[in-house]
């Protein structure tokens, strides 16, 4: 009776570990990770090494017991090597991992089929998995102390824990006795070296993405600046040399009599003013902000036949040179996006500090939208500017249009 739920037991330990092993497959299937692969394999080899001694308990045949040794090693080997491979990224050669398995097979050999002793296999077995399994805490002990990680705690404890447990078989387990108490400790140990490796994965996984969208922003902001160094290059350029030559040839014109030829330079002229205007308004660096923002949508106006109502103080303190010229580019895509889509008669843009935050909100009474709204490059541009100052930008429909509504921390930019 006893023999038979000690086998159903270990049946029982063996469907567990199957099971991680499979759930470790379908992540490396997922993610494509070697250490996941890796610990599939570990698993997977546990699972074995239980049919193995589960058969030699049932048959006393020296061959399961000589196969259960090969897998006690192959389990420590791959168990290291999976945590070596996540926590150091460091990747066995198949030269080494063929040695080191031709060790395992030979040392088992020698074991089981030259000393004939159970006791003698069982201990060698047992301070093999257990030295190899502490080891593999030290490594996560490690990793936590460089990253620090739930998961990576719960690995760590677990497999110092499960170390140390292995070491009871000599004591609790001579010859088969106290397999029930083995196969309780060694699901409960599976189940948590599991749960915080999943919690591991996840923590890695985290950090893995904060860390990226951290470089994407510093990117997008290196581009973005970039981006304003390369307008104001070619707005210098435009107004400097364009611009004076195309002055010094409307004045020949004129000194020439030839008004036709002086009207068509002069209309060049104008276009090449306004374009460098576009690229970086001079009366932003020159008067700032407001005046800026007056300026454009009074040309916007102009140009569109579309009323605009400004309704800002007149003269912003705090704001950072980066957060005038993002506050200036918002306005100006959103002009851009209401003379394209909205089809309105007018539109309000209000600018103000409230508090630490400075708000600008740009507001029309166009057909508005239907449904969700569908980004365009114009809005991620604005959301990315905002976002690199460490603000929010949140648009919607206003009951009849469309509306805009940027929120800065006025120390983002210092």
């Amino acid at each position: 009776m006893n023999r038979t739920v000690e086998l159903w037991a270990l049946a029982f330990q063996t469907l567990v570990t199957v099971l991680l092993a499979l759930v470790y497959y379908g992540l490396w299937r997922a993610r494509h990770r070697p250490y996941d692969a890796t610990w599939a394999m570990a698993w997977g080899s546990y699972a074995a090494r239980l049919a193995f001694i589960t058969e030699y308990i049932v048959t006393r045949r020296t061959v399961w017991l000589f196969l259960h040794q090969v897998a006690t090693g192959v389990v420590a080997l791959l168990l290291l090597h999976a945590a070596i491979q996540f926590s150091r990224q460091v990747t066995w050669r198949r030269r080494t991992m063929a040695w080191l398995t031709a060790l395992v097979v030979a040392s088992s050999y020698a074991l089981v089929y030259g000393v004939h002793d159970f006791m003698v296999a069982g201990i060698f077995s047992v301070v093999l998995l257990s030295g190899v399994t502490l080891w593999t805490a030290v490594v996560f002990w490690k990793h936590r102390a460089r990253v620090p990680s739930g998961g990576a705690t719960v690995l760590a404890l677990g497999f110092t824990l499960w170390g140390l447990h292995h070491l009871d078989y000599p004591l609790l387990r001579p010859l088969g006795t106290g397999v029930l108490f083995g196969v309780f400790a060694d699901v409960l140990f599976i189940v948590v070296t599991a749960i915080g490796a999943v919690f591991l994965v996840l923590d890695h996984d985290r950090q893995a993405l904060e860390s990226r969208r951290a470089q994407l922003e510093q990117l997008t902001h290196l581009l973005l600046t970039a981006q304003e160094d390369e307008r104001r290059r070619i707005a210098r350029e435009l107004h400097d040399e364009a611009g004076q030559i195309l002055t010094a040839v409307k004045i020949d014109l004129d000194l020439a009599g030839r008004r036709g030829s002086s009207e068509l330079v002069g209309k060049a002229l104008a276009q090449v003013r306004d374009l460098s205007n576009l690229l970086r308004p001079t009366v932003l660096d020159d008067l700032g902000l407001v005046p800026a923002i007056r300026a454009l949508m009074e040309d916007f106006s102009r140009r569109t036949r579309i009323a605009t109502r400004l309704e800002a103080p007149a003269e912003l303190r705090g704001l950072m040179p980066d957060q005038q010229v993002a506050i200036y580019r918002i306005v100006q895509e959103g002009l851009t996006n209401v003379a394209r889509h909205a089809g309105a008669n007018e539109v309000r843009v209000r600018l103000k500090t409230n508090g630490n935050d400075v708000r600008l909100e740009i507001e029309d009474d166009g057909h508005g939208v239907a449904g969700d709204i569908t980004p365009n490059l114009g809005l991620l541009g604005m959301r990315e500017r905002v976002s690199a100052l460490g603000g929010t930008l949140r648009t919607g429909g206003n009951g009849g249009g469309f509306r805009i509504l940027a929120s800065i921390p006025l120390e983002s930019g210092a």
